[in-house]
């Protein structure tokens, strides 16, 4: 969401790193150590340290880290986020500069270049920190920051995936999954190394920080990790030949020209009955922010829906409890968004979430996915209808034929 925001609002993106950090942390414990080898006191051989600061190896070294920058940066004006305590902010006249924090890699931006320079100044006032300058790589994203916009990918990583899986000679294909393949436990099939299966699925996990085009495929194949068959290694290998056709795709976030006038809009959407194992349907939903692509999900439900009606209704209220959880952190940000969409291709599902009365129906889902019901009567978010051809979160439930596939990607801003 950072770099969502900060691609809206024409920020550039800087970043620092900390030198030696878990050992600015104060400690707020009595933590002692014995004398280190070669440093021993020869008078006092029989005593030992009482640290003030923390040291590599303490369990509480992190916390105490991040305690002693915290109040630092409060000190100096900054506000620390409500929903994401590693986020702060300060303002000055109408510029604002947004800090975010992860560990020893601090990330900070503004449309202020004097603001970024007084803060990179502050800093290493205190700590010794390494400016390492616009922001290029961060968490195995790459960042490229344009003129238009921010866009992020994984090309290094998805390179050393094919090279490590030995996927460089194989032909590429132009979607993760068959339409026609039938995914289930497959009994009487001939058993593959677990361990390797295993160690691909969690390699091609990762890559979906930045590529929500794989999160079904690659969700369906890891159902099977216990007892992976021929069929399924051949489903899981189908992706990096995927990947290796556009091994440079990633996400973009245009800036404020091509910003969208809905700051936040969600897409839900369900496949009923699609795992003929466990009779259960798949849920999928994505956000975007302006357009971009800021989180997405692709999960097998936990309960069995009676209807591509309750299937629906049960995604719908998945989504509607991330939609709180983003408002609330939009606010960290100073945005205050009221009836937040939610796009939902099925009439009787958003039926379901106007009508107060419990009857027969739905009397048998369980009462947590009913708490939509009073976030739709509070306008906190709306339920809308979008023709199932526009319906983004298709993407996540189901695999698609290339054309319908092309066109989903497109629309997400993956390019």
């Amino acid at each position: 969401m950072f770099l969502a925001y900060a691609a809206h609002k024409n920020f550039t993106v800087y970043q620092m790193d900390v030198k030696s950090e878990f050992l600015n942390g104060l400690l707020e414990e009595e933590v002692y150590v014995e004398q280190p080898p070669g440093f021993e006191q020869k008078t006092f051989g029989y005593k030992v340290y009482k640290l003030k600061k923390a040291l590599y190896g303490l369990k509480q070294a992190p916390r105490a880290w991040y305690d002693t920058l915290s109040q630092f940066l409060t000190d100096n004006g900054f506000t620390k986020g409500k929903v994401d305590r590693t986020l702060f902010r300060i303002q000055d006249g109408e510029s604002i500069l947004l800090v975010q924090i992860y560990v020893d890699d601090i990330i900070f931006g503004s449309t202020n270049k004097e603001l970024c320079d007084k803060f990179s100044n502050l800093m290493q006032g205190k700590f010794e920190m390494s400016m390492m300058g616009e922001l290029t790589f961060f968490l195995g994203l790459q960042v490229k920051q344009l003129n238009d916009g921010t866009f992020i990918s994984q090309t290094k990583y998805t390179r050393d995936l094919m090279k490590k899986f030995g996927m460089e000679e194989k032909s590429s294909v132009k979607i993760p999954m068959n339409t026609s393949v039938k995914m289930d436990m497959d009994a009487n099939g001939k058993p593959v190394d677990q361990t390797r299966y295993r160690a691909l699925i969690g390699s091609l996990l990762y890559l979906t920080a930045s590529r929500p085009d794989i999160s079904f495929a690659i969700g369906v194949c890891a159902r099977f990790q216990s007892a992976p068959k021929e069929r399924h290694m051949t489903a899981a290998k189908r992706i990096p030949r995927y990947l290796k056709g556009c091994q440079e795709g990633g996400l973009w976030y245009p800036k404020e020209e091509g910003f969208k006038l809905i700051v936040l809009e969600g897409f839900s959407d369900a496949n009923w009955i699609c795992d003929s194992d466990e009779i259960k349907s798949t849920s999928g939903y994505i956000f975007t922010l302006g357009g971009g692509a800021i989180t997405w999900k692709s999960a097998k439900q936990t309960i069995i829906a009676k209807s591509t009606t309750k299937a629906e209704y049960i995604v719908a209220g998945s989504c509607c409890a991330q939609v709180l959880w983003m408002r609330q952190h939009l606010r960290d940000y100073e945005i205050e968004e009221k009836e937040i969409p939610i796009m939902c291709d099925n009439t009787s599902a958003i039926a379901i979430t106007q009508n107060p009365v419990l009857h027969s129906r739905t009397n048998h889902i369980d009462v947590r996915y009913h708490f939509i019901r009073d976030h739709v009567e509070k306008k906190d978010i709306t339920l809308e209808y979008i023709s199932t051809d526009k319906q983004l979160a298709d993407i996540f439930t189901k695999p698609l034929c290339e054309s319908r596939f092309e066109e989903l990607k497109h629309e997400l801003e993956l390019i």
